[in-house]
């Protein structure tokens, strides 16, 4: 009789926590799922694993040598910084992730950013809960200037689908759209491209980041990066937040260099040890949850199945390597 599948979800909590259902994994074999796994408990938890599926655990080369047998590492992510990729390629366990499943939901979590910004969301509603509003002699209560983004410039830094995906709904709401890329595409109507990114920061008047994070463009957003910004611009990240350098945007947020930061990532994620961002003048920040519309995770899920499937059929997909 053949030995059943063995399945380790280390961190199930991060892509699922209780809403969704892990029947579609059950269905190869024995699922084990823990909702979350210190680097260290790895081996432990998955030393009898022939799949492991993984967000945000590390896994290391040593941990790649005192597992074998395992066969296959999924991930529940499209990055995959997490994994010694190099170890499990000369040990021949694919490793698989899922690309382009939350575009839209991180496109919409930017664009919530930017126009929350723009109308001074937060203080808005801060002071109705307060009874500012009760308490005020007109009709309506003004807390801070807000902007129409209707024919204002948005420019886009990292101009792959969340990009273009964001570019679609700042045309639609009247604004012009500019994007740093050197070449052209059916889908780039209405987009005008700009190759260099200080031309592109000096015109726009909300700056969105949608850039991959990596050793050129670490902390690219410093402090000359905003001495070249329009006067006023609000900038939004849903990236990466190793992209800013935090204490250069907080003062530019002082300073009213920026009118506005909204952010779904930081530097420290958790911020265990806080973030000059966290409390600072006319900043957002979410908790990295841009991704994680239900419907997102549950494409996440199904994708990650059919990964496995594929492998299992001996045709692996989306491998990254």
């Amino acid at each position: 009789m053949k030995e059943k599948l063995k399945i380790v979800i280390l961190d199930a909590n991060c892509a699922n926590p209780g809403d969704l259902s892990w029947e579609e994994f059950e269905e190869l074999g024995e699922v084990t799922v823990y909702p979350h796994t210190e680097d260290g408990q790895v081996v432990e938890r998955a030393k009898d694993a022939d799949i492991i599926i993984d967000n945000k655990v590390n896994i290391t080369a040593q941990t790649i040598k005192a597992l074998p047998k395992l066969k296959y590492i999924g991930l529940l992510s499209t990055g995959y910084n997490v994994v010694d990729i190099a170890c499990a390629k000369k040990a021949g366990i694919p490793v698989c992730n899922v690309p382009a499943y939350s575009t839209m939901s991180v496109a919409q979590h930017a664009v919530m950013l930017m126009t929350a910004l723009a109308a001074k969301l937060p203080e808005h509603a801060q002071a109705v809960e307060a009874g500012e509003w009760g308490d005020c002699k007109n009709f309506c209560l003004f807390k801070g200037e807000v902007t129409e983004l209707w024919g204002k410039t948005l420019g886009i830094i990292g101009y792959g689908s969340i990009g273009r995906a964001v570019a679609k709904i700042a045309l639609a709401m009247g604004m012009n759209v500019t994007a740093c890329r050197r070449h052209t595409c059916a889908e780039d109507k209405g987009v005008k491209l700009i190759v260099d990114r200080d031309e592109l920061i000096a015109q726009a008047d909300v700056v969105t980041l949608h850039c991959d994070l990596n050793a050129g463009n670490a902390n690219m957003v410093n402090g000359d990066f905003l001495s070249k910004v329009k006067k006023g611009a609000i900038l939004i990240n849903t990236a990466r937040g190793g992209l800013v350098d935090e204490k250069a945007v907080a003062k530019a947020l002082e300073d009213g260099v920026l009118s506005g930061y909204g952010a779904d990532v930081l530097a420290e994620e958790p911020p265990t040890h806080g973030s000059p961002l966290i409390g600072a003048k006319n900043c957002i920040i979410t908790p990295h949850v841009a991704w994680a519309s239900r419907e997102a995770r549950a494409r996440l899920l199904k994708a990650a199945k059919k990964n496995i499937d594929a492998f299992l059929a001996g045709d692996p997909t989306n491998i990254v390597y």
